[in-house]
Parts: structure tokens; sequence; C-alpha cells
């Protein structure tokens, strides 16, 4: 190992340039060892220090963070809902909700806290009575049925002596996840009003079990791709669309009308790139009345051509939503739920999960297994360094079943439309900062 006193040699860093080829690779090779062996000092050095003192470590990697765009992400600021649905908004929907939430319960904190100090109670004399009231309370409480219940007991902000409760019980910390999982309720009410279809409310009967029309653009060459969706949703259809020289070319408002008729929940069109024989489009209709989103479709990769790739089965899949923050990102979300049954075939461990990063959705579909941790492998580490509790023994396989795609949404139109992009509820290309990401 050098020594610490190891510095370049000025051979290696000459103020000129030699014309003698052989000559200036000499010194460059001269130069690059040189600042590779001072980098493996201060390294070694570096870990004999953390050695002796594990906070220097700890130091060194809260320090030791990359600036990436998503750590960039900045969101719009923003009071209070909009009343248009927010889909031009880029705000935090869950962010938003906690910090109202926070501001409600600290009224009634200090609101609690101002009717107290007006009013001393005499805490020696009836403290019998107070113990009695709470428990005869407690008793009428657990022997009231769920008709007795009125709008104060369904109250969903937690009351004082609860928010009391729960700073005195002390509990472990939950594991740190790598991504977040959807919340699916906290949808804006002005947007859930604007699409009642796709929102709907929890006093309303169950939706109908999806089923799904999948065809191809005119002229398409697509047809394996498009026969390969009907394994990926379940209760979907392929009909070719009629590319004949003399055949009627039916359009997407007029396929739509078709399948509203016949029970169909939802149209998917399969758009080939430019012609290139690949997919380059994915149209998404929702029946009976829209709206219909566009996305972009690229890195398109079917089960044969994936490495190591297993052979699905006609089970209900988990749906897994990942990352979708914002208005525009929720209304994605239940667009993609609306495609799967509710409930799904867990004896089929088979998974697909949307994942969103900087407004790219991520199609992936997997079988996992869980199994026992092999003595070879190592723990379970998560997003801060530390070894993650409770999963200690347990390790889960996973193996990609196809097919894998990445989405871009490009416009969301209002309804179903003659000719695309007449009325538009949302379109891309409306924002030009790059740390501003729509989903």
């Amino acid at each position: 190992m050098p020594s610490r006193t190891t510095r370049l040699s000025d051979k290696a860093a000459l103020p000129f340039k030699t014309s003698n080829k052989q000559r200036r690779q000499e010194l460059h090779i001269k130069q690059k060892r040189a600042r590779d062996a001072l980098k493996r000092a201060d390294r070694f050095s570096r870990k004999k220090e953390e050695a002796r003192n594990p906070k220097l470590r700890d130091e060194r990697l809260r320090k030791n963070v990359p600036a990436t765009l998503d750590r960039k992400r900045v969101y719009d600021e923003v009071a209070d809902e909009p009343g248009n649905g927010g889909l031009g908004a880029v705000y935090d929907v869950e962010r938003l909700k906690r910090r109202k939430l926070a501001e409600e319960q600290a009224l009634e904190l200090s609101g609690d806290g101002d009717e107290g100090a007006e009013e001393p109670v005499d805490n020696e004399d009836n403290d019998s009575m107070l113990e009695e009231t709470d428990e005869e309370e407690d008793q009428d409480e657990d022997d009231r049925g769920p008709d007795d219940l009125d709008d104060v007991t369904d109250d969903p902000l937690p009351s004082k002596t609860q928010l009391q409760s729960k700073q005195r019980q002390s509990r472990a910390q939950s594991p740190t996840r790598s991504t977040t999982s959807t919340n699916l309720s906290l949808a804006p009410a002005a947007l859930a009003a604007k699409f009642p279809s796709l929102f709907l409310s929890p006093d309303s009967p169950p939706p109908p079990p999806p089923k799904i029309l999948i065809t191809t653009s005119i002229n398409s060459n697509l047809h394996d791709e498009a026969a390969l969706l009907t394994d990926l949703f379940p209760n979907s259809r392929y009909i070719r669309r009629s590319s004949h020289r003399y055949g009627y070319k039916f359009s997407v408002r007029e396929i739509s009308q078709f399948a509203s008729k016949h029970g169909y929940t939802a149209v998917i069109v399969l758009e080939e790139a430019n012609h290139r024989k690949q997919p380059g489009g994915l149209t998404i209709v929702h029946l009976p009345a829209g709206p219909t989103f566009h996305f972009s479709l690229s890195n398109w990769y079917s089960g044969k051509q994936i490495p190591g790739h297993g052979r699905s089965t006609q089970h209900i899949p988990e749906l897994m939503l990942n990352n979708f923050t914002t208005p525009l990102g929720l209304l994605t979300a239940h667009l993609f739920r609306s495609l799967f049954p509710h409930s799904p075939e867990l004896q089929g461990r088979q998974v697909l999960t949307l994942h969103n990063q900087r407004d790219y959705i991520f199609l992936r579909r997997h079988r996992y297994i869980f199994r026992a941790k092999r003595e070879t492998e190592k723990s379970v580490v998560g997003t801060d360094g530390k070894e993650m509790q409770g999963v200690e023994e347990i390790r889960a396989g996973l193996q990609e079943l196809g097919p894998r795609m990445t989405l871009k949404l490009r416009r969301v139109d209002k309804g179903i439309q003659r000719a695309s992009g007449q009325d538009w509820e949302w379109k891309s290309k409306m924002e030009k900062v790059r740390t501003k990401f729509q989903l």
C-alpha cells in the first residue's frame, strides 16, 4: 500500500505537451497511476479511521447523497384544493390533506386548552365520579349497535384523548420504503365530481367486472402484440381492425359505441410507431362516456424476449400502483385500477406493478415466492443502510412473466371524440420546468 506522502511527480503534470507520442502516452499512464495511488491511500486511511470511530462513517453516508432530479422535485404552492379538479396543478394531494388535518387538530387542541384554563376543576373531589362516568360511557359505547352511531361518533379526526394515548404508546418504527404506494382514497372532491365513473363513492353500488375490447390502429401489423395484451388484462378480447382496401374503416368513436352496447367497460387501441412494426402508442377509452387517455409506448419486450422468463397463468393478478401523488396521477391510477378486477386470485402469486418515476410509468409483471434465507445470502438492507426488522429469515423470489413496457401520458381528452385532440382536459408539454413532474 502506498504511503500517505505519495504525491504526483513533476513529470506527470508537465505544463506543456511533448511532440513525442510515445512520451505523451507514458506521461499519461504515470499521471493516472499516481492519481489512483492517492485515491487508494485516502480510501484505506478513511477506512481505518471509520473502524476506530463508526460515527464518521454514518456522517459521511449522511452527507454523501446524490443530487438527482427526484430529490430536486418541486410542487406548486396550493393553499386549498382547486375547484376545477386541479389537473393542471402539480401538488402532493396526501401532503396537502395531512397539513390541513394537522391544522384542524392544532385548533382543536388549542381550543380545549383554553377552555380548561378558564374553568379549573378540583380533581381531589371529583376523581371517583370521573372514573365512574368514564367507565359507564365506555360500556354504553360498547353496547351501541351500528345503527345507533351518529355523525359525531363517525368523525374521522381523532379526539384529544386519542391523540394523547397515541403519544404515550411506544412502538417500533416502520421499515423505510424505497417507493410509496398510492393511496387511492385521497382523491380531491372536485376531481371525483368531474369523473364520477372513475372515482366511485362509498355509497355507490359496486362497479361491474371489467370487460375490455382490444384492437389496433388501421393498417397495423401488431396482431401478435395485441394478442399478448389479452393475457395481460383479464377478461379481455382482441378483435382485428378492418384494413381491407374496400372495407369500411371504423373510427375509435364508432368502436366505442359498439363496445358500450355489448357491455364492455374499456377500449384499448394499440398503435404502431411510424410503420416500424413496433408498438409506439396506447389509447385507453373509458366507457361509456370517456375520458380518453393517450400514452406513448416504448421499450416493448414480450415474455419470450426476457431472459429467464416464466409462463403466466389465467389467475387475476394483484395490482401495485406506486408514486401517483398529484391529481392527474390519481386520475391515471384510477384508470388502471378500473381495468382489473378488485378481487385478485392470490393462489396465482402474480403481481402487476405500475411504477411512476419522473412521469414515466414502468409496467412489469412478476410471479413471486416466499422462501427461507440461505446461509450465503446477506440480510435485507433498507434505504438508510440498516437491516430491516422482521424479515431476517425470509426472502422473496421474483420471476418476470412479461410483457414489459414503458408508458408516458401525453393527453387526456374530454369524452370520446370524433377526432383526437379536439377538446382536452390535459395535455403534455405545458410545463417547461424539469424539476416539476405531472404525475
